[in-house]
């Protein structure tokens, strides 16, 4: 097995996602803190401006959003499975979860009260800070307000309730799959917010199954520095083998950019060596990290070739 560097911070909720399920795996990994606003330049230098949390590093290569990170993380270990052959609506659930539960769960934790308990009390220029990252991260992307996100995530959580109410002890069953985290991260931030977390109280079932996926855990993780975390990458000298399948508008060794289509969109340059229906991959070069290759999902980023090029 490769050494697993995750790069997070320990409020952030995808990161809470992929703890998770590396403890639901039995995985052990590196833990590399970073931090929760910009400027991120070991990130960087490893991405190539991708900013959002978590990444994922084996060696040199770098792996960019959740749902991504979850599928190289089953086939570096596929049992058990986030992906059962009989729960094939678990990843539409997971990618709803991912955007519109998320959205309506952050309104709803950052709240004063909640947004004090998730930053741990935080100054006046911490907060200042952390707002004005937040707002360049959002970019023109428009906002929930309290009164309509209050609405939603109640709506959210009663039909979750009522789902698992109705079969369980998990979203599709018998076991856990990426739908389960999905869900899950998105609702353990609201319990990071305690003086708004008493609306889980409210849903019975949903309760009693957030604690069960909680006790999880995270799994065996040791502390690895930011540093060290690019010098390992600059070290590697191999990546993942990866290729670009033909009809799929793009060729190998063209100049690109990949980025996010919701927020965060902080374009990533490179040259493309990979691309299947699934995932894009380009390589890069850093003076400090080397020649890294960054992957992306294909759901939620857009490719588009360089014009310069």
């Amino acid at each position: 097995m490769p050494d697993l560097i995750l790069h997070h911070y320990p409020m952030s909720p995808f990161a809470e996602k992929v703890r998770l399920i590396l403890g639901h795996k039995g995985l052990a990994w590196r833990s590399v803190h970073i931090p929760p606003v910009m400027p991120k330049p070991d990130v960087t230098a490893l991405t190539g401006g991708y900013r959002k949390t978590p990444v994922l590093q084996i060696g040199a290569d770098i792996y960019c959003d959740t749902a991504l990170i979850a599928r190289v993380l089953d086939g570096l270990q596929p049992a058990p499975t986030l992906y059962a052959a009989t729960a094939p609506l678990a990843v539409p659930l997971a990618q709803w979860a991912d955007a519109t539960l998320f959205q309506a769960a952050v309104v709803w934790a950052m709240q004063p009260g909640g947004i004090q308990a998730i930053l741990g009390d935080p100054s006046p220029e911490t907060l200042k800070a952390f707002a004005a990252d937040r707002a360049a991260m959002r970019g023109i992307a428009p906002r929930i307000t309290l009164a309509d996100g209050a609405v939603q995530i109640r709506a959210h959580l009663a039909a979750l309730d009522a789902q698992l109410a109705a079969g369980g002890p998990w979203l599709f069953g018998a076991a856990p799959t990426i739908a389960d985290f999905s869900v899950g991260h998105c609702l353990w931030f609201i319990r990071l917010a305690k003086p708004v977390a008493h609306l889980l109280a409210e849903f019975l079932a949903v309760s009693a199954w957030l604690e069960r996926l909680l006790a999880i855990g995270h799994g065996a993780h040791s502390p690895m520095a930011s540093g060290d975390a690019v010098a390992t990458a600059a070290a590697a000298g191999s990546h993942a083998p990866v290729a670009v399948q033909p009809g799929l508008g793009f060729e190998a060794g063209q100049a690109v950019t990949v980025f996010a289509t919701d927020y965060g969109a902080d374009p990533v340059a490179g040259t493309l060596v990979g691309l299947t229906p699934t995932s894009v991959t380009l390589r890069r070069s850093d003076d400090r990290a080397g020649t890294v290759q960054v992957h992306f999902p294909r759901f939620g980023f857009q490719i588009k070739k360089d014009a310069a090029a």
